[in-house]
């Protein structure tokens, strides 16, 4: 194995680009250190991230939202005043990743690449709107974070390409998120089925939404219909069971040993209805 310590970005997508073999960037290493002690991952080019400045960083942007570094770890999140007072949904999420000790170390961006249908920050992330900065051979791009995941354990990086930056918008006023996951124990367990929710207020009515689903389908899902059900509405019952029915009805979930289809497109329904009525709440600033 080859280990590599670039000091750019540039650099990094040089090095990707020219390997042979496989290839896999280390930022906090929470997923590939653990696959290469178990054999199931063995690069031919391991090429570590955290010497490039920036990357440890969060940071705001012009526009008013964030540039998170791929190498922030997700405690760095959960003690960043101004990160998780603008959108506590994705830090949530984040923050519902592993141990203590994991969360010194896990990052977005991996928790992203490593391509988990039922990773917890990617709900949240694709609610938001994010978007990624994508250095490759070509110089850079971006991209929403839903068009990032092609399978489990997939992504939809070209040769050569890593992400070098999240970007979340500017959260704007009278607006909330939330997420919310299913597990069978309390904590540190898969989710059986996750849901973000984020939406804006024009008084007491729902002005815009985006609402995401995680491990219902190979991909966490964008669910437009989810949205619809309560743009115009003011949360009321009727515009609650709307939303119900459609987060049930885009959940395409597999059965295993954590849940059944069944319970997983019903459960989807119900934590969509849940996780909105707090991003409603944090809309009108009536919780945290």
């Amino acid at each position: 194995m080859r280990y590599h310590s670039p000091t750019s970005f540039t650099d990094a997508a040089g090095i990707a680009a020219g390997a042979s073999g496989l290839t896999r960037f280390l930022a906090g290493g929470t997923d590939v250190l653990v696959q290469m002690r178990a054999g199931m991952v063995q690069p031919d080019d391991l090429i570590d991230l955290k010497k490039i400045p920036g990357v440890s960083e969060i940071t705001p942007t012009d526009d008013g939202g964030w540039r998170i570094g791929v190498a922030v770890p997700g405690i760095a999140l959960g003690a960043h005043a101004g990160l998780k007072g603008d959108w506590p949904g994705v830090v949530e999420g984040m923050e519902l990743v592993g141990s203590t000790q994991i969360q010194g170390r896990a990052t977005l961006v991996g928790n992203l690449c490593n391509g988990s249908p039922a990773a917890d920050s990617v709900p949240g992330l694709v609610a938001a709107g994010a978007t990624v900065e994508i250095t490759g051979p070509d110089g850079t791009r971006t991209m929403s974070v839903e068009e990032i995941p092609a399978g489990p354990g997939k992504t939809n990086l070209g040769k050569g390409e890593l992400i070098s930056a999240i970007l979340l918008p500017a959260r704007g006023q009278h607006g909330g998120d939330a997420y919310l996951r299913f597990i069978p124990r309390t904590e540190m367990d898969i989710a059986v089925v996750g849901c973000a929710v984020n939406l804006t207020l024009d008084g007491d009515k729902v002005k815009s939404a985006r609402i995401a689903l995680g491990a219902v389908a190979p991909t966490v899902i964008l669910v437009p219909e989810a949205a619809e059900a309560i743009i115009g509405t003011t949360l009321d019952d009727d515009a609650i069971a709307a939303l119900e029915a459609a987060a049930r009805g885009a959940a395409k979930p597999i059965s295993d040993k954590r849940g059944t289809t069944e319970f997983r497109v019903d459960v989807a329904g119900v934590l969509a209805k849940r996780a909105a009525r707090i991003a409603y709440a944090r809309a009108k600033g009536e919780q945290a």
